[in-house]
């Protein structure tokens, strides 16, 4: 039976949280502060308190704020101050060309974010198809959020594994 494999980006494919999140946890901020007309801490604030209940921060903003997601996501993952953050020196082409079956990528980052992240990484040929958040609607931990990827990919869960460094993302994958 043919192994297929759904990876998370950040901290998986890549170390991000060095260097990528503490910047897009600025640019977040500034954006809330921007758009919601509040001051640093009431931004922070909300920042943590959406993610913490909705997985993500923009749940709750396009929720109780009506921001606009796509404009949120692209103010926020500027490709052009992330991508030189991120080494791509790696032996990672070619530990995945080894590694059998067929793989896609599975990132709770936004589409284009994602996109450019693996072809920076140099590893974009060797997915099937990447999906960012907009993709499947829910973040993951959400089952609905896996449930739409597996549809999308035509694979069964049952056939899948999941390389993933969040505990939350790893046990709903199991348990499906």
């Amino acid at each position: 039976m043919q192994r297929h494999w759904l990876f998370d980006l950040d901290d998986t494919l890549h170390h991000a949280g060095a260097q990528v999140f503490p910047l897009i946890t600025l640019r977040m901020t500034a954006y809330i502060m921007q758009h919601l007309q509040v001051d640093e801490d009431e931004a922070h604030r909300l920042r943590k308190l959406y993610w913490r209940r909705y997985g993500a921060t923009l749940g709750g903003l396009v929720r109780h704020h009506r921001v606009d997601a796509d404009h949120f996501l692209r103010s926020t993952h500027d490709m052009d101050e992330l991508l030189p953050l991120i080494d791509s020196s790696n032996q990672l082409p070619q530990l995945l060309s080894r590694l059998p079956g067929r793989k896609w990528v599975f990132s709770n980052g936004p589409q284009h974010y994602v996109e450019a992240m693996i072809e920076h990484l140099r590893i974009g040929h060797l997915f099937e198809e990447v999906f960012g958040i907009e993709r499947f609607g829910h973040p993951k931990p959400r089952a609905a959020a896996y449930r739409q990827v597996l549809r999308q990919s035509g694979i069964a869960a049952e056939r899948c594994i999941m390389v993933e460094d969040t505990l939350a993302n790893l046990r709903t994958a199991r348990q499906l």
